[in-house]
């Protein structure tokens, strides 16, 4: 009886152990099922994901939906119930792809390379209606090249993609209108050297990231920047991004870029720019959410790499962990956390988005399963 109760005491107190090991560490208890929830599949590449309320839009070169077993018509352009996996109504139609998606309120914009969308010509960009999916009729520009990226803040929708021409202006891959009438902000002119692929904007910030070597021509702005609300190079903020950057998020620790590069990157910055940490991958880094102190990163890797040394085609030379597609990492530190939602395919994950309402994050691509079950093209996990 006295060694059953040393036994128990030892048992209690090695869970009484755990149990602050466990409350000690936030983003264990944060982390997202590995299991997918139950959502519609697409017959093509979801390449855009954007939250709003309940809602989940999706944009990208599919042309129908399945749910329930039941094939419905979606034109690059969806929206679903993030809550209850059901398909919604809306279903305004683009003649080809949309590459990304912001959502403010009742207003949805997208950007991509169509043309028209449910018949209305609209050149790459367009502002549609939440809930009727009803194309804005003073919403429209010409423009010479396409968004890759937008974001509603301050007032402006922002922009950055391959644009070289405006309403007939020459601009600089950059540009901000007025959410409301579509108006350009003649005064924010930021000039991009090269393409800019991603936008995210925070307080009076706009960070952009892509395959540029510079803004405005100033220092300290390779592939990822901050701009200020007037449009001019914010130089509190110094970019150490080492390669192509795809995608950005912001969390409360600060700044991390999915980059490119030989192998690819995950790269964690302080909001001056200091490296905080970085992950590095046998493929690019394409997407990155953060939700509740983890960071998901998507791209086309199948590992992570133990050490930043990779070869000439990006393979880690001092061994790697197996993560297919997705990976999530410990937003203080860097630490790769044990969530395996390994994905399929080539190109593999090319869109990712976080609701920390709905406690949920979303990833979009080529993928068609995950952990090895059916999922095509759409998986959320919460």
């Amino acid at each position: 009886m006295i060694f059953r109760g040393k036994i128990a005491g030892l048992f209690a107190a090695a869970a009484a152990t755990a149990a602050v090991l466990l409350s000690a560490s936030p983003a264990w208890a944060a982390v997202v099922s590995a299991t997918p929830d139950p959502l519609p599949t697409f017959n093509g590449l979801v390449l855009a994901t954007a939250y709003s309320g309940n809602t989940l839009f999706v944009g990208g070169d599919f042309t129908s939906v399945t749910v329930g077993g039941r094939t419905v018509a979606r034109s690059r352009l969806a929206a679903v119930n993030a809550r209850t996996g059901a398909l919604l109504a809306w279903a305004p139609a683009a003649d080809s792809p949309v590459r990304t998606i912001a959502a403010s309120g009742s207003a949805v914009f997208v950007g991509g390379a169509f043309t028209a969308i449910s018949g209305a010509r609209r050149d790459g960009l367009a502002r549609l209606d939440a809930g009727s999916g009803a194309v804005h009729n003073s919403f429209k520009q010409s423009l010479t090249g396409m968004p890759y990226g937008l974001a509603v803040a301050n007032g402006r929708l922002y922009a950055g993609g391959s644009m070289t021409s405006l309403n007939g202006q020459a601009i600089g891959r950059l540009a901000a209108f007025d959410p409301a009438t579509g108006a350009v902000v003649a005064g924010w002119r930021p000039r991009a050297d090269g393409t800019v692929e991603s936008v995210v904007a925070v307080g009076k910030r706009v960070y952009v990231g892509g395959n540029f070597g510079s803004i405005n021509g100033a220092g300290g702005t390779r592939h990822l920047a901050a701009l200020t609300s007037a449009g001019v190079v914010d130089t509190g903020f110094t970019s150490r991004a080492s390669e192509v950057v795809h995608a950005i998020a912001v969390g409360a620790s600060g700044i991390y870029a999915a980059m490119g590069g030989p192998g690819g990157r995950l790269g964690a910055f302080t909001t001056t720019g200091v490296g905080r940490w970085t992950l590095t991958t046998d493929g690019d880094a394409q997407a990155v959410a953060v939700l509740d102190k983890v960071v998901y990163i998507g791209g086309h890797f199948d590992a992570v790499c133990k050490s930043a040394r990779t070869g000439a085609h990006g393979n880690c030379i001092d061994g790697n962990t197996r993560r297919i597609k997705l990976a999530a990492a410990n937003e203080s530190g860097g630490g790769l956390l044990p969530w395996a939602a390994d994905g399929n395919g080539s190109s593999g994950v090319h869109t990712m988005a976080a609701s920390g309402t709905l406690h949920k994050m979303v990833a979009g691509g080529a993928f068609t399963t995950i952990r090895g079950a059916a999922r095509a093209r759409l998986a959320q996990f919460g």
